[in-house]
């Protein structure tokens, strides 16, 4: 391990009580594609992200149908947690990690076996209701998609149902975000993974941090408007700096 692999790890085993927020770098390499990379869902289909925005869904039933055809496709369902989700789990069995604070939809970091995961951006996973909040799971939804129906109404009530992911226009769950930045006020140390730090409010927990005085690492492919920021910046491949990290703060 170089300097900066060696400081990371160093830090990670004095700490006992540290917050990661990850962000779909961690997901990539389980073959879910990014949002704003250079091939990114959205920068190569610019018109996807109509299919993001509340209002365009509400108004537009071409948009749910669309993305009901997205969900029914999208690669969560046949992917694999990451060595990078694996090591994070590896983290919090150790009484290291206290939170895994995420704008990843895709349930990989549960899928690997963290339970303590606070979803900032929601879920895939399960469906609710625009109407009356009911949740359902999504492939229970799907299965309607399957036998025929374009855009499966909900079942309680007749209203219009989505995944259970924030949408362009929808507000943040608050107690989730609550516990997301008590998390960031009270670590030792701060570890954004995967994640360019440009999307608020997950950009605003890393200043949080810094204010806390926390330790602040940034593990990214590339660079991030933070880096002059933290204590650590690394640029590497996450499925094999992060494992090596933590097997390293263990041992």
């Amino acid at each position: 391990m170089d300097d900066e692999w060696l400081a990371v790890a160093a830090k990670l085993k004095a700490a006992n009580k540290i917050t990661v927020l990850t962000g779909a770098g961690i997901s990539t390499e389980s073959g879910i594609p990014d949002y704003r990379g250079p091939q990114g869902v959205w920068t190569t289909n610019p018109a996807s992200m109509r299919l993001v925005d509340i209002e365009a869904y509400r108004s537009d039933p071409q948009v749910r149908r669309d993305a009901w055809q997205e969900r029914l496709h999208h690669a969560a369902w046949t992917a694999s947690p990451s060595p990078g989700h694996r090591a994070l789990v590896d983290l919090e069995r150790a009484g290291k990690l206290s939170a895994v604070v995420t704008q990843n939809i895709d349930g990989l970091h549960q899928a690997a076996g963290s339970m303590a995961v606070l979803e900032l951006h929601g879920t895939i996973r399960e469906v609710k209701c625009l109407a009356c909040v009911r949740r359902t799971p999504m492939q229970e939804q799907l299965d309607r998609v399957r036998a025929g129906e374009l855009d499966p109404a909900c079942e309680a009530c007749g209203g219009i149902q989505k995944s259970a992911t924030v949408a362009f226009g929808e507000q943040l769950d608050r107690e989730v975000l609550r516990r997301a930045v008590d998390a960031a006020e009270t670590c030792q140390v701060f570890l954004a993974i995967g994640t360019s730090l440009t999307v608020q409010p997950a950009a605003s927990l890393f200043d949080i941090a810094l204010d806390a005085t926390a330790s602040c690492v940034i593990l990214n492919a590339d660079p991030t408007v933070f880096d002059e920021s933290a204590d650590v910046v690394v640029h590497a491949s996450i499925g094999q700096v992060l494992p090596a990290m933590v097997a390293s703060a263990l041992a």
